[in-house]
């Protein structure tokens, strides 16, 4: 091996400084993420309390999710000089406000205020934890990015789970503060772990060595990353519902979702090492068939079946973003912290677009009918994964 090419595994000083870094940037993910997902348990409430239809109720969620994923790139500007600890602080601080705001007496209009906040303080966090892990590990960050990742689906599993037991027990409102609690102790925990200063210094060091990209091989990744999220968007809409509609109540809607979420979990590791086996494009492949399979089961099995599908349908519908989100430095043309802003504008903004176009097809025809949709969302990505194939390096393993 050329070892002119090779980057330090740990760039930005001591194993320790790692993994401190390491520490503030999955516990920023999982508060962040988990804040995302408990966001659906709340649906079957607002629809009650506010009379929204699907698509009405897929709106109110995408102004959390569409100003994080509008603001991705914005964020990663912005802030680009800021330390890692001064944006995740101000990252989670923003968010906490949102839900405190959502909290008080204010009807619609707060409830949209706060969702718009949580989302602009959220979208800091994802390009910015993103390239913390990247300019700390260097060349070998791809399996870090992949415990990054699994700790997000650990808040998604446990955040949704903790909401559903407490939302039978006090009002909604209260959940919301007892929420941006933990954003408060999150910001104690920064305040330790988080570096104090900009990693400047390290930035040219991440540039991914190898070939020079055009942009087309991004491009496609950024299109997979979409489809990829629109289905499970799409999906985790109507779960709640589809729960609800076979006799679950509250806490079950919350079991399903921890369900889901835990597989998701434990699909990041299983994906990232199926990937480093098989290769990206198989492994994407496989993962997508299997969604459509799974997601199609789970219209005909009855209420147990269904949660006991779940776990399975999570590794596979969670498992790929590991991958994907450990192939963006490879074509990210060295701008590695604006190509993860790029991503995760694409990636969240279809999670935000895809629930109001299934959402409004749920209440055209039916919600049977929207989730065949992201069955078929789900199958697009095969055909359009294969075409990724040039633009990776040429190791089996990216393949």
């Amino acid at each position: 091996m050329n070892t002119q090419t090779r980057l330090p595994v740990i760039p930005s000083g001591t194993p320790a400084k790692a993994s401190r870094s390491l520490s503030a940037a999955c516990l920023t993910h999982a508060l962040h993420d988990g804040y995302t997902d408990a966001l659906y348990v709340f649906l079957p409430v607002w629809q009650a309390q506010f009379g929204l239809s699907y698509a009405g109720l897929a709106v109110i969620r995408a102004l959390y999710s569409g100003t994080m994923g509008g603001l991705q790139i914005p964020a990663d500007r912005a802030l680009r000089n800021w330390s890692p600890r001064a944006a995740l602080m101000l990252s989670t601080a923003l968010a906490l406000a949102g839900l405190l705001l959502m909290a008080l007496p204010l009807g619609m209009i707060g409830l949209c205020a706060g969702l718009v906040l949580a989302g602009i303080g959220s979208s800091i966090q994802h390009p910015r934890s993103s390239m913390l892990v990247t300019e700390t590990y260097g060349a070998n960050s791809r399996r870090p990015l992949g415990i990054y990742n699994f700790s997000g689906d650990l808040g998604k599993a446990l955040l949704p789970a903790l909401v559903a037991v407490l939302l039978p027990v006090i009002d909604w409102q209260a959940v919301m503060v007892l929420m941006a609690a933990l954003g408060i102790l999150l910001i104690m925990a920064l305040a330790r772990l988080a570096p104090s200063t900009p990693m400047q210094a390290q930035r040219a060091a991440t540039r991914a060595p190898g070939r020079a990209q055009d942009g087309r091989g991004f491009a496609i990744l950024a299109t997979v990353g979409a489809l990829d999220t629109a289905t499970r968007m799409g999906y985790l809409l109507f779960l709640p519902f589809l729960i609800q509609g076979r006799g679950g109540d509250s806490p079950t809607i919350g079991v399903a979702l921890a369900l889901l979420f835990i597989g998701g979990a434990f699909g990041k590791f299983t994906f990232g090492w199926l990937g480093e086996r098989i290769g990206v494009v198989r492994c994407v492949m496989l993962a997508e068939c299997a969604t459509a399979l799974l997601i199609a089961a789970t219209l005909v099995t009855p209420l147990l079946p269904t949660l006991l599908l779940l776990p399975v349908l999570g590794i596979v519908l969670n498992g790929t973003s590991s991958v994907l989100y450990g192939t963006v430095p490879e074509l990210s043309k060295g701008d590695t912290g604006r190509a993860f802003a790029v991503f995760y504008t694409c990636v969240i903004g279809s999670g935000g677009i895809a629930p109001i176009l299934f959402g409004a097809i749920a209440d055209l025809s039916s919600r049977a009918t929207a989730l065949l949709l992201t069955v078929l969302t789900a199958l697009a990505v095969v055909p359009l994964v294969s075409t990724l194939r040039p633009y990776l390096q040429t190791s089996p393993t990216s393949r």
